[in-house]
């Protein structure tokens, strides 16, 4: 196995792959990356048995065919560090020697046989959804900030897809929540689709969202039997879905809450910033004291001291209090597109719905806090 292939090329893949490699592994062939030279392509491909990453390159010059796995961060770190622009040449010396060389530069990496590495049937007979890159990257920012953490509850650890209809127009909604927060957000497909329900799981999330971000080629969505496929340019991304049922959402979603707080959300994000300064974790809760033409922000820490401030707002009801988690807010305010945040509050302990003008297929609920 022999090829030729400039830096940078080889290096984006390489970026990818790191998202999707474990550094520690209790199988050392999962910490490597899959090199395949065939018809005239180069692929790059890994995988955590969970996610599988395939990358195809034909911009590489191909000198004799062959495949090889080397250690996918020793590989990046590397190349990470040789100047930009510059030609790599690779030759496989024997079945674990894998040499590198690069301007003044030669590396001999180890190298571990193909025959360990897992191989996987493309099983996808459902028909390709295509969606809109950007749109669907927008969706997916504004969810993840909600998916929650608690391993417990391991049907929460990701954004569940799904379709809805609304005026008789269709839609693909992702939702998640961490019982705290909840955040949803649809994108408008033109007829209805096969298209069965699935959780995303948040690692696939974060390397769907770093990948649409750097490509804008048109994506293609498949659904298997436990897995979903995403196509992008000569990009695929395969993931299994999270087995379980996510909870009835649509019930912690607040109808009748008809106190209306607006308050520029920028305004409203750098305050609640400056308030917590004297929380030196940024965990203390923040107190909103909510009248007529103001809004009064205050934190209290027992070891550093108190932060106030005052900034101007709408309210269309009587004087309220109430406390929130100064990060989940800070997350919430910072997707909403429009300058205005809109908080609908019912009283102090009840779900609070937040709209974005900007943005009308997105929405979000927070839970307010006791202190």
């Amino acid at each position: 196995m022999q090829f030729v292939i400039k830096r940078d090329i080889l290096l984006k893949s390489l970026n990818y792959v790191q998202g999707v490699v474990e550094k520690k592994n209790t199988l050392p062939i999962l910490s490597n990356v899959l090199i395949e030279l065939k018809n005239k392509k180069l692929s790059i491909i890994a995988t955590d048995l969970d996610i599988i990453f395939y990358d195809e390159i034909s911009d590489v010059k191909i000198l004799t065919e062959g495949s090889t796995t080397t250690s996918a961060t020793i590989l990046y770190d590397i190349l990470r560090k040789i100047s930009s622009n510059s030609e790599l040449n690779f030759q496989l010396k024997t079945k674990d020697k894998l040499s590198l060389k690069s301007e003044n530069s030669d590396f001999n990496l180890n190298c571990l046989p193909t025959d360990n590495f897992p191989t996987f049937a493309d099983d996808f007979t459902s028909e390709e959804i295509v969606l809109n890159n950007g749109k669907f990257l927008k969706l997916l920012n504004k969810t993840k900030i909600s998916i929650s953490n608690d391993d417990t509850r391991h049907y929460l650890n990701g954004i569940y897809l799904h379709l809805t209809e609304s005026n008789g127009r269709n839609f693909i909604t992702g939702v998640a929540t961490d019982s705290h927060r909840l955040s949803s957000s649809s994108i408008e497909v033109e007829k209805v689709i096969e298209f069965k329900s699935f959780i995303l799981p948040r690692k696939t999330v974060f390397q769907l969202c770093s990948l649409l971000g750097e490509n804008s080629d048109q994506l293609n969505l498949q659904l298997g039997e436990n897995k979903v496929k995403f196509n992008i340019g000569n990009i695929k991304l395969i993931s299994k879905v999270i087995d379980g049922k996510f909870p009835d959402y649509k019930k912690v979603v607040p109808i009748n809450n008809k106190k209306k707080l607006v308050v520029l959300s920028q305004d409203f994000i750098k305050s609640i910033e400056r308030v917590t300064s004297v929380s030196l974790d940024g965990k203390e809760g923040v107190k909103l004291a909510i009248s007529k033409d103001n809004l009064q922000l205050s934190v209290n820490n027992a070891n550093a001291g108190e932060g106030n401030e005052k900034i101007k707002a709408e309210f269309n009801s009587e004087n309220l209090n109430i406390s929130f988690n100064s990060k989940y807010l800070i997350d919430i305010s910072s997707e909403v597109e429009d300058k205005n945040l809109r908080m609908y509050l019912n009283d102090s302990v009840s779900p609070v719905l937040i709209q974005d003008n900007a943005d009308k297929n997105s929405f979000y609920v927070i839970m307010p806090m006791k202190i």
